[in-house]
């Protein structure tokens, strides 16, 4: 069977499935291989007799099925007599003789695409296959280890060789924070939307943070609660004054104030040449790791941010697969953190798989890269300009 199973592609770009009437027959039978994913509720569906939309009245759909035979019979759709459109339907409900039926997803669960990417279930089989077993480089394994060091091998080669960039669009609101994403590792880049979907580039705020603030008495002591601990407030009063804070207001206030310990700031750049990364309107943000929260300056709030991220890919079971440019080095992966692992492994045998684990990652980073001859050569015919001053 090849790879693609018995899924059509109807079901793939449609996400539909198709049959015709023939007067009398009311039950249609969605089988599994119809669907990547079948629907599972009459809301997921609508249903269609020659092209004319059927009321939801006059038809039931309940896929109730868990995969063997006589489950798939309950993925049924059920035409009724209520509400018949005759001009599709005969008084039974059934569709008429000739006229094609259609059942279509609303909201298909499948992703496009999907097809380049291999699962973690799909690697540690295959790997089992061809590296373990008698006369093989691995006589035997635990299935446990095999998918520990798979888990860490996409997770590691999801920061600088997979595809592993997640993206989320917010609006800032009024408090100048945005929530990090449940799975963030690290950020690749933050942006904010202009009005011709142009994303603008935000860069961080070095000279600002917002640090742990205690709480103290009137005489400056510290406060603590009933069980000795040190009390803190919220948000510090770092924060607060660079939330609340104008930038053109403050950049013009501290330009002219004459206090040697402004000149500590980034803002005085302004006077004798700005830092690059200062100089723009786009706004300023930081990563206050601690709160788990991304604060931007004052500029932003109302203002559309784009964050752009990395993700080590374990977070959902979904995540964890491989492009299948990468598969290979997946595999030599896994070989060497097995044998790297085991007693009386020769080592020769060790340092035979470091290499090969080396050589894949680079192809696959090769591969990845997705070089294009024409879309180089076209970036590169303006670099010979010579720019005048």
């Amino acid at each position: 069977m090849g790879l693609l199973g018995t899924t059509t592609q109807q079901s793939y770009y449609n996400q539909s499935v198709s049959w015709t009437g023939n007067g009398s027959t009311l039950t249609f039978n969605v089988a599994a291989g119809d669907f990547p994913t079948r629907p599972t509720q009459q809301t997921d569906i609508r249903v269609f007799i020659n092209n004319i939309e059927i009321s939801t009245s006059n038809y039931s759909y309940n896929g109730t099925g868990v995969g063997d035979t006589t489950a798939d019979n309950n993925y049924n759709l059920v035409f009724t007599n209520s509400g018949v459109n005759t001009a599709v339907q005969a008084t039974s409900g059934a569709p008429l003789t000739g006229l094609v039926i259609t059942l279509q997803e609303t909201n298909p669960a499948e992703q496009y695409g999907n097809y380049q990417y291999i699962g973690i279930q799909d690697l540690v089989n295959n790997f089992i296959i061809a590296y373990v077993g008698l006369d093989k480089i691995i006589n035997k394994v635990k299935r446990a280890d095999v998918f520990f060091h798979a888990q860490r091998c996409i997770a590691e080669l999801s920061y600088d060789t997979l595809r592993s960039e997640k993206s989320q669009e917010v609006e800032i609101g009024p408090d100048l924070t945005m929530v990090m994403p449940q799975d963030f590792v690290s950020y690749i880049k933050l942006s904010r939307l202009d009005r011709d979907g142009v994303e603008q580039p935000l860069y961080p705020a070095r000279q600002t943070s917002n640090p742990t603030s205690l709480l103290q008495d009137s005489e400056f002591g510290y406060l603590f609660d009933s069980d000795g601990s040190l009390l803190v407030q919220r948000d510090s009063d770092t924060w607060e004054q660079y939330k609340n804070a104008n930038d053109p207001d403050t950049l013009n206030d501290n330009i002219n104030e004459e206090n040697d310990d402004i000149d500590q700031t980034f803002f005085l750049g302004g006077r004798y040449g700005i830092n690059p990364e200062n100089a723009t309107a786009n706004g300023l943000f930081y990563i206050d790791s601690v709160r788990g929260r991304i604060n931007f300056s004052s500029q932003l709030n109302g203002e559309t941010v784009i964050l752009k991220y990395i993700s080590d890919t374990l977070g959902t079971d979904g995540e964890m697969q491989v492009h299948k440019f990468a598969e290979e080095a997946v595999y030599k992966w896994l070989a060497h953190a097995i044998l790297a692992s085991r007693i009386n492994t020769p080592e020769y045998l060790v340092a035979r798989f470091k290499k090969e684990r080396f050589a894949a990652i680079r192809s696959a980073k090769l591969r990845l890269s997705n070089l294009k001859v024409e879309e180089l050569t076209q970036i590169m015919r303006g670099k010979s300009k010579h720019i005048k001053h």
